[in-house]
């Protein structure tokens, strides 16, 4: 029995909401069994207890796998049963799963219709076809890291510290078929990008704000997905994955800050790359815009151009704009800046010769070629 007046309209509502999820639920397949597993979860409690599976990957869906696995573990919490389903090899999810005894599915993921209310996707990377999206009464959420419609893709944290945004957030989005994070927005969260923050620092934090929005999303779905916003194309861009090929350092054409933000975007994980004398170097701990005082001041520098700071033990490279610093490089082994001056610089530098100003620089790819035709010419 209904022992009050409140009780019975909080029933009410409940049955309504449940009434307009069912009717709303066509693209997804409105068979029976779907519509009496949302009655299920909207009419058993006013919190719902989701029956879930993940679909994830790497450190960044970790985070909401955590949660969720939390979530599971209590009374209070929102999620009745969880498993996962994951790609081959030894990542980082799967790992989880093994240890927190979840459920694991291989991809693509067998005997799922009927068996769960709702699915979340985080950092995945393959595309779900319709007609598993149509076997969750709820849909797939994902959980992308930037303020849809901007950028769009696989690397979003990547592209918003290489290309200076100041702020970028999360979303929670509708999976839909055919492409990837063009979904409806259900929730989103504003972040205020820290100065020098790195990729891997953004993507740690957005992983958690990720994950607890995630579970605001899903304490009340059924409002989120009346409330559900469309995305224009207004402000949509696409962030590809990150290439060897970004690390080149095109020092004619890159100003101090934008080395500076392709270093914390990729540094990380792709070392900065140029070319010396026809050999690739890989530039390492890099230390920001520096001032230079050239002991020759007839010397012109030029973009590429090289000065070891002794003071600091940096080699100073001098760009579009200014000059920016290297601790240390790779070039057979790993070399101290002090090193690759002592045993390569210093001693170049000394020869009167007409590949003086070459072996005192740095080129990007295109310049090497003209410096290599520029030798050979010499020759003749």
């Amino acid at each position: 029995m209904w022992t009050n007046a409140k009780t019975i309209r909080a029933y009410v509502e409940t049955l309504k909401r449940c009434q307009r999820c069912c009717m709303g639920t066509l693209w997804r397949g409105d068979t029976d069994r779907g519509k009496r597993q949302l009655c299920r979860v909207l009419s058993s409690t006013s919190k719902p207890k989701w029956r879930l599976l993940f679909f994830g990957t790497d450190h960044f869906a970790v985070e909401s796998l955590k949660l969720l696995t939390s979530c599971r573990s209590t009374s209070e919490g929102i999620v009745e049963t969880l498993e996962v389903v994951t790609l081959a090899g030894d990542v980082p999810v799967k790992r989880f799963a093994q240890e927190n005894h979840l459920p694991l599915h291989s991809w693509p993921p067998d005997d799922v219709n009927g068996r769960f209310d709702v699915g979340v996707v985080v950092s995945f990377g393959c595309l779900l076809p319709e007609r598993l999206i149509r076997m969750f009464p709820y849909g797939i959420l994902n959980v992308h890291p930037s303020l849809l419609p901007r950028w769009r893709g696989p690397a979003p944290v990547f592209h918003t510290i290489l290309h200076g945004d100041s702020v970028t957030g999360v979303s929670i989005i509708q999976i839909r078929p055919h492409r990837f994070d063009v979904g409806p927005i259900l929730n989103q969260q504003l972040y205020q990008v820290p100065e020098n923050c790195t990729a891997d620092e953004l993507g740690g934090t957005l992983a958690t704000m990720g994950a607890h929005l995630l579970i605001k999303t899903l304490m009340s779905l059924s409002e989120r997905m009346e409330n559900q916003r469309e995305q224009g194309q207004t402000g949509a861009t696409f962030a590809p994955k990150i290439k060897t090929s970004m690390s080149w350092i095109v020092w004619e054409e890159q100003t101090c800050d934008k080395i500076d933000r392709l270093y914390r975007a990729v540094g990380s994980r792709i070392p900065l790359r140029t070319m010396w004398m026809g050999r690739t170097i890989k530039l390492l701990d890099f230390t920001g815009k520096c001032h230079v005082s050239l002991s020759d001041q007839r010397r012109n520098p030029i973009p590429g151009s090289v000065s070891f700071q002794k003071d600091s033990n940096t080699l100073a490279v001098c760009c579009k704009d200014g000059w920016v610093g290297f601790r240390s490089v790779l070039l057979k082994k790993r070399l101290t800046a002090a090193d690759f001056y002592n045993g390569y610089l210093h001693r170049t530098q000394q020869k009167n010769t007409l590949c003086q100003t070459a072996e005192g620089q740095f080129f990007s790819k295109k310049g090497e070629i003209e410096v290599h035709q520029m030798r050979k010419n010499s020759k003749l």
